[in-house]
């Protein structure tokens, strides 16, 4: 599955976007002006979104890989 789609199908399953999640990221203080704070790992983060989004592992990680900048 292509990073695009991993996206889309997050984007169909709980109605936010890519932006949406970076927004809420830095409101939840993982992030500081798009940029990962200096004490959050990547499993703060893919932990969030499976509890808080019940989304599974591979799409939690996708998500994570755009909050922390990828976007292709």
């Amino acid at each position: 599955m292509s990073f695009a789609t991993y996206l889309k199908n997050i984007e169909e399953k709980t109605g936010k976007t890519p932006q949406d999640f970076q927004l809420l990221a830095e409101q939840k203080g993982y992030t500081v002006n798009g940029a990962m704070g200096p004490t959050i790992k990547a499993t703060n983060i893919i932990n969030w979104l499976k509890a808080d989004y019940d989304l599974g592992h591979g799409h939690a990680t996708a998500m994570y890989a755009y909050i922390n900048g990828k976007r292709e």
